[in-house]
């Protein structure tokens, strides 16, 4: 392959040598700026062209342009002056830089998108309850093999985790709580400070949030996968609708799933309170189960149940919708799933809060 070159052999006449492609053009493309060309009609030799590509076709084009020069092709290959006819036939033109919208028009922008989104999650959980209230008239249409495939995935795969990590917590919530009592002689204060907090608080929402992470992002990247590739269109094709067949068994999964995931938090969770307060302030097993039996009552079990209920909810519409909503592309689903473990996060925390607030208001 001979290197790119361009020589001048009259006056205004340039003869074209060599490969004129990526790889041939060298230092060429550097250096053709800098060569001297005249302005208006001029012709261009290429019958000892061997090859050009488009990138010889811009740097050539380039070097015509910053001369105001206009060029007659003699003796091109018919293939070659095909593609240098075309590039010649659109002048370049200058890209224009969009105007930076205002900081008041940004955030109206994206008031409006939140907006649309909200009635997009509105009008998704109204065909959830239309589905669901034509499967309490037929049961026997729902998938009932696919609701427990899901608890598996969603609910006894996640024990692991959910349990190391319960168990980490109540050995620093005592941990952190046995500094303090020390001080005032009120060891014995652990088991409730450990037991409210753990049953009431930590328990459903660390595992909320786990499940977020773990299995509302999977929800998201399954349908959103699944709409990439038409298979959401095959579905509906064939007469099935993909909220019976891919979401209500996944809501009614994790509304199964979390909550008995929660009373398993709350084991570990009060297991690690109670090492770490026998080793730390001397609370034996015995005198703290004793006093966690006596002193924490039904009600604060049944409030952590119900917050994780909720919470289930919550994850399992979220990351459905998000994932209803990817549109064509692999990035897509990406950024959907992101979308769903954050938003879904988000809406636990705040849901959580605006619990703490009424259980406050209710004396619970």
């Amino acid at each position: 392959m001979q290197a790119a070159t361009i020589n001048r052999t009259a006056e205004r006449e340039w003869k074209l040598a060599g490969s004129w492609t990526v790889r041939g053009l060298g230092e060429l493309a550097q250096t053709l700026d800098s060569e001297p060309c005249e302005s208006g009609e001029i012709v261009l030799d290429g019958s000892s062209l061997e090859a050009i590509d488009t990138a010889g076709v811009w740097v050539l084009q380039h070097w015509l342009n910053q001369h105001a020069a206009q060029a007659t092709r003699s003796g091109w290959p018919e293939k070659l002056d095909k593609l240098m006819a075309q590039v010649a036939a659109h002048p370049q033109v200058e890209v224009v830089q969009p105007a930076r919208r205002a900081p008041l028009e940004r955030a109206g922008r994206r008031a409006a998108a939140a907006w649309q989104q909200t009635l997009g999650m509105l009008r998704f959980i109204g065909e959830i309850a239309l589905v669901a209230l034509r499967l309490v008239a037929h049961p026997r249409r729902f998938r009932w093999r696919t609701m427990l495939h899901n608890v598996q995935i969603g609910g006894f795969d996640a024990l692991p985790i959910i349990g190391l990590t319960s168990f980490l917590l109540g050995i620093v919530v005592a941990y952190q709580g046995a500094d303090q009592l020390q001080h005032y002689g009120a060891n014995i204060l652990v088991v409730e400070l450990v037991g409210y907090s753990m049953l009431r608080e930590f328990a459903p929402l660390i595992s909320a949030i786990i499940i977020a992470g773990r299995s509302g992002s999977a929800y998201a990247a399954q349908i959103g996968t699944m709409l990439v590739t038409e298979e959401v269109d095959a579905m509906r094709t064939l007469g099935i609708d993909p909220i019976e067949l891919l979401v209500l068994p996944k809501i009614v999964a994790l509304a199964i799933a979390l909550p008995l995931l929660t009373v398993f938090a709350d084991v570990t969770g009060v297991l690690g309170g109670m090492i770490m307060a026998s080793a730390q302030l001397g609370v034996g097993f015995p005198e703290f189960l004793d006093r966690f039996g006596r002193e924490l009552r039904g009600a604060s079990l049944l409030i952590g149940i119900g917050k994780a209920w909720v919470f289930a909810i919550i994850i399992a519409v979220i990351g459905c919708f998000q994932g209803f909503r990817t549109r064509g592309s692999a990035d897509s689903v990406g950024r959907q799933t992101t979308l769903a473990v954050v938003q879904s996060i988000f809406i636990v925390i705040v849901a959580d809060a605006l619990f703490s607030i009424a259980f406050s208001a209710l004396g619970l």
